[in-house]
C-alpha cells in the first residue's frame, strides 16, 4: 500500500521517463576508473589512473539522481509513495549479487587467508551485511588507498554501505518534506547540499578517514543528483538550449577525465575540489540531448554494456585483486593485472545474466527473500565461527602464529593519537611516567606486546600510523606530482602539540627509517612509497638537511625526555604468508649483508647521535648474526615476520626484549 500525499500543484506532465543510455555510459566510465585505480596499472613508472577513485563519486551523483526521480515521480503521478515497493526493488538490485560474491569468497578465504586476516575478513563481511562496513573500516584505522588496503577483500563495500544508508534514510526524509513542507523542498535540498559540502571540506582536513567513509560527507554528492531530478521533474524537461547542450556535456566529460588522470591520494577528498568531477557528471545529466556528441559517445553499445554490468564488476574486481595480492600472483605486472580484469569481466557478465536479472524479474518476492535468508544464514554462520575460533589456527602448520598485527592493535585499543583531536588515550599524566611509541606500522607491530609488558608501571601512548614518519622541520612532497602533501603537515603539527607537553617520559622512535630518510627499501617494496621529504624552503630533496632535521628533532626531545632510537628492523622482502599452509622445511636465508646494504646510512646516522639522554636499541641484533652473515626469519615453531616487512608477535617479543632491557636500565639509574 502506498502512503497518500497531495499532488504537486499544477504539476506539468512528465515527459522524461525514457531510458537514458548515456547514464549507463557514465556508469561504465565510473566503474572502469575504479577498477584501473585499484589495479594500480603502471605505465612508464607512473599510474595514469591515480584519480580513479572518483568513480565512486560519479556513482553517488547518478544514484542521487535516479532515486530522487523514482520517488518524486511516484509522489506526483500517483499521489502516494510505496515504501514497500521501493525497498523491494533495492533488495532485488543490491543483495543477490553481493551475497553471491560473499559466498564465492568463502572457500578461498578458508584456503588462502591467514587466521588474523581471516578474522578481519569475517568482521568486515558481517558489518557489510548490516550496512555498516564504512564504520568498520574507519574504526579499524585502515586508510583507503594505502598499500595495505588492497589486502582487505571487502574494503570496497564501504561505498555500498554509504548508498544503503542513503536508501534507508533519504526516501523517508524526502517523503516527509514533500508532504508537509513542499514549497521548501528545493531549499531543503540546497541547504543539505551546502552543509554537507562544507562539512566534507572541513572534515577532509581535520578528520580525513571519518570524512572519507561516512555518509554525512557524501550526502552533497547524492543531493547534487537529487537537485537535477527535482528541476527535471518540476519543469518536465531538461535544458533545451542547443548551444549549451553542445558545449557543456563536452566540458562535463573533460572534468571527469581530468579528475581521473590528475587527482591522486594526496588531495583532500571529498572536499571542494571534488566538485570538479561532480559538476562534470551534473553537466552531462542536465545538458545531454539526442544530437550532442557526448550522448552519442556514452550511448555506444560497448560502454552501455559495461554500464549494465557495472555493479557486478564493482563487486567482483576487488576481492579478485585482493586475493591475488595476498598470494602475490598475477598482481606484480600489467599483464597479470589485465588477466585479472578479464576474469572479473567474465564473472560480472555471468552474475548479471544469471543473478541480477533473474532477481529483478522473478515475480514472487518470497523466492528472492528465501534465497537471501539462506545465503545470509550461511554467511553469518561461517564468519561468526571464524571470529569465535580465532580464525581456526589449526589450519596453519605453525604452532605459535602471530595473533596481533598492526591493524588489530589499532582497532582493539583505539589509542592512536594521529591527525585528529586527541582522545583520552592521548593525554599525559595518568601515571608518573609515560612510554610514547612514535613511528609507523613497524612500530605498531611492537605495540601489543610492549603495552602488555609496561602497563603496570607506565601509561602507554602509541603515536603510530602506517606509512608515517615524524620530521618537524621539513615538508613531504609527492615524488610524481611534485606537490606538497598538506595532510602530512596537519599530522605533524598535531603531533608536535602533543610532544611538546611530554616531560620526563620515555619516547621510542623508529620505523622504516631507510625508506623515509634515504628513499631506500628492500627490492620490490620501494614502489609503495610515493613521497619524499624535502627542505621546506627550497622544496628539494637534500640528504644533509633531512638528516639534520631528524637529529635536531631527536636531540630536542631528549632535553626533557629519555629517547630510545630503535635501529632498523629487517625487511626480508618475502611474504612468509605464501608458506602459510606449508611445513617449514626449507630455510629461507636472509643475509646480514643484505640488511646492512639497505640500512647502512641509518645505522651510521644513529651511531653518530650521542647525547646523555639518547639511547640505542639494536633491533636487528635480535635476528641477525654478523659473523655468520645470516638473519633468522623463523624457527621450528614461529614465523618472526608475518608479511616480510613487519615483525610477527614472536618477532615483536624478540625486539621488545631488547627494549625492556634498556627501559629497566633507565629505571635503575
Amino acid at each position: 500500500m502506498g502512503v497518500p500525499v497531495r499532488v504537486w500543484p499544477r504539476a506539468p506532465k512528465i515527459v522524461v521517463k525514457n531510458y537514458r543510455p548515456e547514464i549507463d555510459g557514465l556508469r561504465s566510465i565510473a566503474v572502469l576508473s575504479v577498477v584501473l585505480y585499484h589495479a594500480q596499472i603502471n605505465i612508464f613508472n607512473a599510474q595514469p589512473f591515480k584519480g580513479g577513485f572518483i568513480g565512486v563519486d560519479i556513482f553517488f551523483v547518478i544514484s542521487g539522481y535516479l532515486i530522487t526521480s523514482i520517488i518524486l515521480r511516484e509522489l506526483i503521478e500517483k499521489g502516494s509513495f510505496s515504501f514497500k515497493s521501493f525497498y523491494q526493488r533495492r533488495v532485488r538490485r543490491i543483495l543477490p549479487a553481493l551475497f553471491l560474491v560473499m559466498l564465492v569468497s568463502i572457500p578461498f578465504s578458508w584456503i588462502y587467508i591467514y587466521p588474523l586476516d581471516l578474522i578481519e575478513y569475517s568482521e568486515s563481511i558481517l558489518y557489510s551485511l548490516g550496512f555498516g562496513s564504512n564504520f568498520y573500516f574507519h574504526y579499524s584505522g585502515l586508510e583507503y588507498g594505502s598499500p595495505e588496503s588492497l589486502l582487505k577483500p571487502f574494503l570496497h563495500t564501504w561505498s555500498l554501505s554509504v548508498e544503503e544508508q542513503y536508501y534507508v534514510l533519504f526516501p523517508i526524509i524526502l517523503f516527509i518534506v514533500f508532504k508537509y513542507f513542499r514549497k521548501g523542498l528545493f531549499y531543503f535540498l540546497l541547504l543539505s547540499f551546502i552543509i554537507s559540502l562544507a562539512l566534507a571540506d572541513w572534515g577532509s582536513k581535520n578528520y580525513p578517514s571519518l570524512t572519507f567513509y561516512f555518509l554525512h560527507a557524501r550526502i552533497w554528492e547524492l543531493i547534487c543528483g537529487a537537485l537535477i531530478a527535482y528541476f527535471e521533474i518540476k519543469s518536465g524537461k531538461r535544458s533545451e538550449n542547443k548551444l549549451l547542450c553542445n558545449i557543456l556535456p563536452v566540458l562535463g566529460l573533460f572534468l571527469i577525465f581530468f579528475s581521473i588522470f590528475y587527482f591522486d591520494n594526496e588531495i583532500f577528498h571529498p572536499s571542494f575540489i571534488t566538485l570538479v568531477p561532480v559538476i562534470g557528471v551534473a553537466l552531462i545529466l542536465w545538458f545531454t540531448s539526442a544530437d550532442d556528441i557526448v550522448k552519442k559517445i556514452l550511448s555506444n553499445k560497448i560502454l552501455v554494456g559495461i554500464g549494465l554490468i557495472s555493479y557486478s564488476l564493482y563487486l567482483w574486481h576487488y576481492p579478485i585483486f585482493s586475493f591475488c595480492k595476498n598470494l602475490e600472483i598475477f598482481f606484480d605486472n600489467n599483464f597479470g593485472k589485465l588477466v585479472l580484469i578479464i576474469i572479473a569481466f567474465i564473472l560480472s557478465i555471468l552474475s548479471y545474466y544469471f543473478i541480477e536479472q533473474p532477481a529483478r524479474k522473478v515475480k514472487s518476492f518470497k523466492i528472492v527473500i528465501l534465497t537471501l535468508v539462506l545465503s545470509i544464514f550461511i554467511i553469518i554462520i561461517y564468519n561468526v565461527a571464524i571470529i569465535l575460533n580465532d580464525g581456526f589456527l589449526n589450519r596453519v602448520k605453525v604452532k605459535n602464529y602471530q595473533k596481533n598485527n598492526t591493524y588489530t592493535y589499532l582497532k582493539q585499543n583505539g589509542s592512536v593519537c594521529f591527525g585528529r583531536k586527541y582522545n583520552n588515550f592521548c593525554k599525559f599524566g595518568s601515571k608518573e611516567k609515560e612510554i610514547i611509541l612514535l613511528g609507523d606500522s613497524q612500530l605498531a607491530s611492537l605495540a601489543f606486546d610492549l603495552k602488555e609488558r609496561t602497563k603496570s608501571n607506565y601509561t602507554f601512548i602509541p603515536i603510530i600510523k602506517p606509512g608515517y614518519f615524524h620530521l618537524r622541520d621539513v615538508k613531504l612532497l609527492n615524488k610524481h606530482t611534485k606537490k606538497i602533501i598538506p595532510e602530512y603537515d596537519i599530522k605533524r603539527k598535531n603531533i608536535d602539540k602533543l610532544l611538546v607537553k611530554s616531560k620526563n617520559n620515555i619516547i621510542i622512535i623508529g620505523g622504516a627509517t631507510s625508506l623515509y630518510l634515504y628513499n631506500k627499501r628492500i627490492e620490490g617494496r620501494a614502489a609503495h612509497w610515493d613521497s619524499i621529504f624535502v627542505d621546506k624552503i627550497s622544496l628539494k630533496y637534500d640528504q644533509s638537511i633531512i638528516e639534520k632535521a631528524f637529529v635536531n628533532f631527536v636531540e630536542d626531545l631528549s632535553k626533557n625526555n629519555e629517547v630510545i632510537l630503535l635501529y632498523p628492523i629487517p625487511e626480508i622482502g618475502v611474504n612468509l604468508q605464501k608458506k602459510k599452509f606449508e611445513n617449514m622445511v626449507r630455510i629461507f636465508n636472509y643475509e646480514y649483508s643484505t640488511f646492512f646494504k639497505q640500512n647502512k646510512e641509518v645505522i651510521n646516522l644513529f651511531d653518530a647521535i650521542n647525547k646523555p639522554k639518547i639511547h640505542k636499541v639494536y633491533s636487528y641484533k635480535a635476528f641477525c648474526n654478523e659473523k655468520t652473515n645470516l638473519c633468522a626469519t623463523h624457527d621450528e615453531d614461529n614465523f618472526f615476520f608475518f608479511d616480510g616487512y613487519h615483525p610477527s608477535l614472536e618477532g615483536a617479543k624478540m625486539i621488545n626484549n631488547l627494549i625492556m632491557k634498556k627501559i629497566d636500565l633507565l629505571d635503575n639509574n
